[in-house]
Parts: structure tokens; sequence; C-alpha cells
């Protein structure tokens, strides 16, 4: 069976919408999925599923929605499809603190004009780069004060989204090619 990442948005960021790793992977198990594995507190999840990702996209929002109260957009990729994005890595001679190296993962591509007002954005150093139905951006500075951070981050880019950095995206592939 084919490993499957869960890459859930927004969770445990702030007061609300907070979900301990332990009971997402008792539910997880409770619907059915085995050999769950999480990573970190921002809702990565490894799984073993041949179920496309779209479909299981839509099962993981309405798990979340119906064991935990509230919604939460979720990406699924494959576990060849994440390792595409480590594969094509198109800043990996400029960004090098992994931390401040980002991976957006989005439901469907973005539009060329889109990409561009997002590109126009960066600043400082800031590099921004779509390739299909990823952005890789590389925030020399930190987010903090980052208005491309701000837009990529934000609910403003059209299209359901959630972003890794490059530690995070790097690991969770270690952790489906370990299963």
């Amino acid at each position: 069976m084919e490993r499957r990442i869960a890459l859930l948005r927004g969770i445990n960021v702030g007061p609300n919408k907070r979900i301990a790793m332990p009971a997402l992977r008792e539910a997880c198990a409770g619907a059915g999925f085995g050999d769950v594995r999480t990573y970190v507190q921002s809702g990565n999840v490894v799984l073993p599923s041949d179920a496309a990702p779209e479909r299981l996209e839509r099962e993981f929002e309405r798990l979340i929605s119906d064991h935990f109260g509230f919604e939460v957009d979720v990406i699924v990729r494959t576990r060849d499809q994440l390792a595409e994005v480590v594969r094509r890595n198109p800043l990996a001679e400029l960004a090098v603190d992994p931390k401040r190296y980002q991976v957006s993962f989005l439901a469907e591509e973005l539009e060329p004009q889109r990409v561009d007002e997002l590109s126009a954005l960066a600043v400082g150093g800031e590099r921004l780069v779509a390739l299909g139905r990823e952005l890789y951006a590389w925030h020399p500075d930190g987010v903090a004060r980052s208005r491309l951070w701000a837009k990529l981050a934000g609910t403003g880019l059209g299209v359901k989204a959630t972003a890794r950095n490059w530690n995070t995206v790097t690991t969770l592939l270690a952790i489906a090619d370990d299963a």
C-alpha cells in the first residue's frame, strides 16, 4: 500500500483549533486508518492508503470536523509527489537555512498572473518559485515581517493551501520512506 501525507492547515498555531497528535492518531485509527504517524504539532500525518489524495482530503476534513468540532483544510500528497517536491528544489543553491525555506502546498495551480503578484511582494533577497501545485519561498530574513509570507500564509491565495518549512518537508518524506 502506498503512503500518503496529509497536511492540516492552521492547527495548533493559536488558542483555537487545537489538536493533540495522540488524539489525532486515535481519531484516524477509529476511522479505520492503520499505522498512522504524526510529526510535530502542526498537523502532519503519514499513513498507508491507496485512496486518491482528493478523496483522502475530504475524508480527513470530515474526520476533523466530526471528531474535533471545527473545520480544517487538508492537503494530501502521495509519497511520490512529495519526493518530486524535494527532488525539484528550485532554490537549493539559495535557500541555505531550511527553517526559512517554505513550501506551500496548493489544491490547484495558481494562475500565472497571481504568481506574478505574489512575486512582486518579495523583498530583501526573498524569492518565490511556482512549480505546479507548490510554491517554494525563500525568506532569508525570516517570515515575521515578510509581506510575501503574510500573503502565502493567509487565506487570500484563492485556493486551499498550507505551508511547511523545508525541514518538515524532508522529514515527512523520510517518515514515508521508513514505513
